[in-house]
């Protein structure tokens, strides 16, 4: 923008009389076409955060041709809602929902980044509200949901294993917590989190499109519950429900994608990962509900997040 961080009257509008620097512009398209025709693979990544429409999208329809853009919005809403104490979540519900609304207007990277972790922010653990128990189910219910939304991951290092301490560009990090149960338990979830991306075609081949997910429930925010599908045409969909508060909840009703024994693949209440092992005892027969459609009568364990699939 010919306007960026200049005053009225500092800066002169272009030849169609607006604010945005034309040359800069096809600087970029030029780049990224360059990049793409000779580097084929290469990702070119951007980070925007004034809206910006088409950052991610071709050259050829007026998009600036980058392959992916960070989802700015999605990480400081998370953030703000994560860092919540959960009995104030009800009423902040939106913050996890409105992502869907502009999800696949662009080629999302959902960033939790070196900078949300520098300068007095604090790392992501510490941000976490509770007692010691419920910062690290609160991480695990974070990276969870940050894995189970549309949208490549980013995660900076040290956060994979709940780093204390922000990040320090002078030291290395700080792993000898991996010694501890709960720091290691974090790092088992993200490879769990991976092998279970990787495994599952619904978690990824449709990652830019409606076609790849549904919500299941999105209005219980008495509850602070959440639930929706990953989907992809030929593909066994993924069912993810969150619990984002401390209260353990049982016989809770969510909707499913279909009918069938569906196997809990993932619980980040696990005690594998430092959580108090309370599940579903390997899963649930879908049942008929008058009104909802297809359901599930599930233990939702407390700051959670569970995955299933359909056997």
């Amino acid at each position: 923008y010919l306007d960026y961080s200049r005053e009225h009257g500092d800066w002169i509008p272009n030849a169609f009389g607006g604010n945005e620097n034309m040359e800069a512009i096809h600087l970029l398209q030029e780049l990224n076409t360059v990049v793409h025709a000779h580097f084929p693979g290469a990702v070119m990544i951007a980070e925007e955060s004034t809206a910006w429409a088409g950052v991610s999208r071709p050259t050829y329809t007026g998009g600036l041709g980058f392959t992916f853009k960070w989802n700015m919005g999605w990480m400081h809403d998370t953030l703000d809602y994560f860092q919540k104490d959960p009995v104030h979540r009800g009423f902040h519900q939106n913050s996890l929902t409105f992502s869907m609304i502009y999800a696949f207007t662009e080629n999302f990277v959902l960033p939790l980044s070196h900078d949300e972790v520098v300068h007095g922010k604090g790392a992501l653990l510490s941000k976490m509200p509770g007692d010691m128990w419920q910062q690290f189910a609160n991480l695990r219910l974070l990276l969870a949901y940050q894995w189970a939304h549309p949208g490549k991951k980013l995660l900076f290092m040290g956060s994979e294993f709940g780093q204390w301490n922000e990040w320090d560009s002078q030291a290395e990090l700080d792993w000898v917590l991996h010694c501890f149960g709960t720091h290691s338990g974090v790092s088992r979830l993200v490879r769990d989190l991976n092998t279970l991306f990787r495994a599952q075609p619904a978690m990824h081949r449709e990652d830019h499109s409606w076609q790849g997910f549904e919500w299941m429930d999105f209005a219980d925010n008495r509850a602070s519950v959440l639930g929706f599908a990953r989907k992809a045409p030929d593909c066994a969909p993924v069912l993810w429900v969150f619990n984002c508060t401390p209260v353990p909840r049982h016989n809770y009703s969510m909707r499913c994608p279909g009918p069938g024994w569906w196997r809990e693949v993932l619980n980040t209440d696990a005690g594998l990962y430092g959580g108090s092992n309370l599940g579903n005892d390997g899963g649930r027969e879908a049942f008929h509900q008058d009104n909802k459609g297809w359901c599930l009568s599930l233990t939702l364990p407390p700051l959670a997040a569970l995955a299933f699939t359909r056997d």
